[in-house]
């Protein structure tokens, strides 16, 4: 008997977004749980960008030089193509500031407001440190870790539900969404006033 995961680009930006609520309730008790927020944060981020700037050729998430060829190839009827690559998780967020936002005559480019960049950076840097670990003893002031998570869910938050690019073919997963989005803000707030007190 066979058994299969079966996954699509919008159940991996939800289950991730899930799984950061699974374990921001646990880093209370457990501070090694801020790891798989992290991992889990940026796969969600991640996730909510390429939907929203997919389109429907999904070029927009590709490196500049894989929509190309993909288009080159397209052109001249060459069916080798090649695997397209995803664009870098911070050029993917550049993109959800500028124009290639403009899928639809409703979309809304994203603005960044407050400190939202530098906390999908600091997102970013430790997502890599802790998929890249060298060997070290490393210790992370995690105090600040909320207000990354804040920063980063106001920012999927606005890509499904304000910028008008999202269109939910499964409306299970937008209720979802809108609910894990209410949760992880409720643990946010307990975490900070924990760390504040």
């Amino acid at each position: 008997m066979e058994h299969w995961l079966r996954t699509d680009e919008a159940q991996e930006a939800v289950l991730a977004l899930e799984m950061v609520k699974e374990r921001l309730s646990k880093v209370a008790e457990e501070p090694y749980h801020w790891k798989w927020v992290i991992l889990a944060l940026h796969s969600s981020l991640q996730g909510f960008m390429v939907l929203a700037l997919r389109g429907s050729n999904r070029l927009n998430v590709l490196t500049n030089q894989s929509a190309k060829q993909w288009i080159e190839a397209y052109r001249i009827g060459d069916d080798q193509l090649q695997k397209p690559k995803l664009d870098t998780f911070l050029n993917l967020y550049k993109k959800i500031q500028s124009g290639q936002m403009m899928i639809y005559g409703i979309s809304k480019v994203f603005t960044p407001t407050g400190t939202q960049t530098d906390s999908v950076r600091k997102l970013n840097r430790l997502r890599n440190d802790f998929i890249h670990f060298l060997p070290k003893g490393w210790s992370l002031e995690v105090s600040g870790l909320p207000r990354v998570v804040n920063d980063c869910l106001a920012i999927i938050s606005f890509l499904a539900f304000e910028s008008r690019n999202i269109l939910w073919y499964e409306e299970a997963f937008e209720a979802k969404t809108k609910e894990l989005i209410k949760q992880i803000q409720q643990e946010v707030g307990a975490l900070t006033k924990a760390y504040d007190g």
